[in-house]
């Protein structure tokens, strides 16, 4: 259960214990505590955002308490799925996620989902909740990255960068978990100060999947421990995030160029919405 991980260029060595303590003879996982830190602050800041945008409480609550469930099932699927050379000898193991195996993009695809179909049976517009749940989605990722960070998982390839990372006294590899928590960070601040002044609903959640399919597209390519779309030399979370990047970039420049009622009928044509003016002014 214990790894040690050192940085030798920056001087830096820790020793992990995945298990962070035992109550009643079961573990308490670092890893877990960690997501949970990454939901509190990202549950958090999501309530401002749903006043901010107009939506009510009640909305924010029933999805918090749908998606939730709903994306660590997807996230955990999606992982099982592309390892299922591993998982069909041992099924047991499936819903062991304490030992780690949750794909990002597995979560983010159950989450837009359900919120999609909250939204199309309140009709409410879509677009404008998925700003909500961008803000929200980043925040989870930027925490859930140190997750894997104490699992001693998600690091790259070998390298000898001053920043290298070695694992258990390896080779020095990329530490992949803390690019993209980085990343994400920095993604984070840069959505934070422009959703004060978006322009049309959706435009959130389309500069997030952009940021976060350009950055973890090439992140991605440095790992050692990608899943691969079966038969192929493909890595799964590669291709959607090309996919949604380049999706993302072009909805953007649609909405930028005021076909954003074109698209809102896309997504969500009887949504009962207050105009966007007034979302700003919402205390």
């Amino acid at each position: 259960m214990k790894h040690i991980i050192s940085f030798p260029g920056l001087g830096l060595t820790f020793t992990l214990n995945r298990v962070a303590f035992n109550i009643l003879g079961k573990d308490i996982f670092w890893y877990g505590i960690i997501i949970c830190f990454g939901f509190l602050f990202a549950a958090a800041y999501g309530a401002r955002k749903t006043r901010q945008f107009g939506y009510s409480m009640d909305n924010f609550y029933d999805l918090l308490l749908l998606c939730v469930p709903i994306a660590i099932i997807s996230a955990r699927l999606y992982y099982v799925i592309f390892e299922w050379s591993y998982y069909r000898q041992n099924l047991a193991e499936i819903i062991m996620i304490w030992h780690g195996g949750l794909a990002i993009y597995g979560g983010i695809i159950g989450a837009v989902a359900t919120i999609y179909v909250y939204g199309k049976c309140k009709r409410l517009n879509i677009p404008g909740m998925l700003d909500v749940a961008a803000c929200g989605l980043i925040i989870g990722q930027i925490f859930g990255r140190w997750g894997n960070f104490v699992n001693a998982e998600a690091f790259g390839g070998i390298t000898n960068l001053p920043w290298g990372m070695v694992i258990d006294g390896a080779d020095p590899v990329h530490p992949t978990f803390f690019y993209e928590s980085m990343w994400n960070l920095i993604g984070f601040l840069l959505l934070h100060l422009h959703s004060k002044k978006r322009r049309f609903r959706g435009e959130i959640f389309l500069l997030y999947a952009a940021w976060y399919g350009f950055g973890r597209f090439w992140i991605e390519g440095l790992r050692s421990d990608s899943l691969y779309i079966p038969g192929t030399p493909l890595r799964v979370s590669q291709v959607l995030a090309g996919v949604s990047l380049l999706a993302a970039a072009i909805l953007l420049v649609l909405g930028w160029k005021n076909k954003v009622e074109t698209l809102g009928q896309i997504w969500c044509p009887t949504a009962l919405e207050k105009p966007i003016e007034l979302e700003e002014n919402t205390k």
